[in-house]
Order: C-alpha cells, then sequence, then structure tokens
C-alpha cells in the first residue's frame, strides 16, 4: 500500500515536560479527534501523581484511550501497547474521527506505526539458562552463543549475564537470532501515514529547570502518599510499575535508604537523563515538524503553527 494511501494519523511527542499533554488536547478538541496516550506508565491506575495524567477537567471533553486502564500489579509491554492501540487507532479512523498519538514513549510509538512484532519470551528457557550460566560459567555460555548467534556475540561482553540468557532463551525459542528479528522489525513497512509535531526547548537549561519543578511538583502534591498507598494495596516493589522514575526513589525513602531530599534529587536527575535519551531518539526520526519553545510554552502559537502543519499534509 502507498504511503498516500494509508491510515492518517498525528503523532504530538518530545522529551519529558515539554508540554504534549496540552496541546495534545487543545488539538484533538480543535479537530474533533481523539487521544491514544504513548506514555509506558500513564496506562496503570492509581499513578496520576508521578506520572503527570491529565484528570478530566485537563481532558476537557476529548477522549482519551490507554490511561489508567491496567491494575500496577501488572506488566505492562509495547507488544500488549502494539495491539491493543492499534484497535484503537482503526475505530476512531472508522468512526471518521482523528487518532493522536501522544506521549514520549518511543518504542511505544514506533512500533505502533510500523506494526512491529516481538520476540516472544519462555520464562523456563530463561531460567535454565540462567542456572547454566552460574553452574558451568560465564565462558561456557558465552562460547555456546558464539556458535548459534556470532553476531550477538560479537557486540556482548562475556559478563553480561543477563543479555546472553536473553539471546540464547531467543534462538531457542524461535530458531532466530536476536539480531535476525530485529533487522525483520527494521524493514517492516508503516502501516500508518504520520504526521508528526516534535516539541522542545530551545535551550536545554530551561527544559532541565522545567523537569526540576515538575519534580518538585509532584511531591508537594502528594506523591509520596501515592507511592505509600500503592505498597499498601499491594503492588511488589519490584513490579514494572514501581520501576517508573518518581515511584522507584520514593520507595527507597519509604524504605529508609535514602532521604526525601536524596530522593527527589535522584528523581530530577533521572529525569533529565531520561529526556536525553528521548532527544536522542528524535534526532534519528525525519520529517518531524518542530514547535520549539524559547520562553516557555506559547500554546496558542503551537495551535496556530500546528493548524497549518495539519492542513498542509492534508490530513483533514
Amino acid at each position: 500500500m502507498k504511503k498516500d494511501e494509508l491510515p492518517k494519523v498525528i503523532v504530538i511527542t518530545g522529551p519529558t515536560a515539554t508540554g504534549k499533554t496540552r496541546l495534545g488536547i487543545l488539538l484533538a478538541k480543535k479537530y474533533g479527534g481523539e487521544i491514544i496516550s504513548a506514555d509506558s506508565m500513564q496506562v496503570y491506575k492509581g499513578m496520576d501523581i508521578g506520572t503527570a495524567t491529565p484528570d478530566t477537567q485537563e481532558m476537557d471533553g476529548v477522549p482519551h484511550h490507554l490511561i489508567s486502564t491496567v491494575e500496577p500489579t501488572e506488566s505492562y509491554s509495547a507488544a500488549r501497547f502494539v495491539k491493543e492501540a492499534s484497535e484503537i487507532v482503526d475505530n476512531i479512523i472508522k468512526r471518521g474521527k482523528i487518532p493522536f498519538i501522544v506521549g514520549g514513549t518511543g518504542l511505544y510509538i514506533d512500533s505502533l506505526l510500523y506494526s512491529r512484532s516481538f520476540m516472544g519470551s519462555n520464562p523456563q528457557l530463561r531460567k535454565e539458562f540462567s542456572e547454566r550460566y552460574d553452574r558451568e560459567g560465564a565462558q561456557a555460555m558465552f562460547d555456546l552463543l558464539s556458535k548459534c548467534d556470532p553476531e550477538s556475540a560479537g557486540r556482548l561482553h562475556i559478563n553480561d549475564k543477563k543479555r546472553i540468557v536473553r539471546a540464547l532463551e531467543v534462538y531457542y525459542s524461535t530458531g532466530k537470532t536476536i539480531s535476525a528479528h530485529n533487522l525483520e522489525s527494521k524493514m517492516r513497512k508503516p502501516v500508518y501515514d504520520a504526521l508528526w509535531i516534535g516539541l522542545n526547548y530551545k535551550n536545554r537549561k530551561e527544559l532541565y529547570e522545567r523537569i526540576n519543578k515538575r519534580a518538585d511538583n509532584m511531591i508537594a502534591n502528594g506523591l509520596v502518599d501515592e507511592v505509600k498507598a500503592l505498597l499498601a494495596s499491594g503492588v511488589s516493589r519490584n513490579s514494572t510499575a514501581m520501576q517508573a522514575i518518581g515511584y522507584k526513589e520514593i520507595v527507597a525513602y519509604v524504605d529508609g535508604e535514602m532521604s526525601l531530599d536524596e530522593a527527589v534529587e535522584t528523581i530530577k536527575q533521572q529525569s533529565r537523563r531520561y529526556a536525553k535519551r528521548q532527544i536522542s531518539w528524535l534526532k534519528g526520526k525525519r520529517g518531524i515538524n518542530w514547535i520549539i519553545w524559547e520562553n516557555g510554552p506559547e500554546y496558542q502559537k503551537a495551535c496556530h503553527c500546528s493548524t497549518k502543519f495539519v492542513e498542509d499534509y492534508g490530513i483533514l
């Protein structure tokens, strides 16, 4: 199928704390669209403060999907996101509406747009290889990997147990190497014709200041109590949900492993590092229509620019 024949969607993305949620709501309201969250942590229930999940008032009547839909005791994955999000996007398009994919989880967005396939997991086989690694030693397992997947062996350190075990698990489960799976994913053609709108700050220092302020606001708005409530409800400290930035640091504070000031500073540091990774991912994307904030978000100007992007793209 040619690109101009593919279903059209709008992607609003950028590093954390750049105003994606607000702009997405404004544009979706303007065009009668619906929002699919592409945030790997907003999908969890009861994690509103630490993930900056919009409340009903902020949503302003715009339908939102994949927000607060999964119990924090569950492990959500990119594969599950693609399955659920693609069904939602297709349904929105069938109803004559515009899907707005809003968020900063790059793996989720890329996987949805290209309908990426995922390597399955085999916990039993993984356990067996992990035990063999401990029993027979790193060299023996590295040699085994070198025979069945020399490409992976060439880029992994002999002591990287986790990745060596995973590579062996994939090969012995599927008959294909991780490298082959990744190559197949890269060669997949898009299933949607996406208009990309990216948000960022001209001055990196200003972005970091906004990230730091957001962390302080989360504490002021009750993040500590939110984490305590999750733990009290039975959510494991080792769950996927509790690995989110902001949550694992507060868990450490609750457990007496660091002071609140140390936890907050770590949240800020990890959030800045995450923003850098998001920016690196975006640099590899072509055709993004950038809106660059110079003195903080100016949403009316952003809406005006975005309207031109949408009209020029012919998505209406």
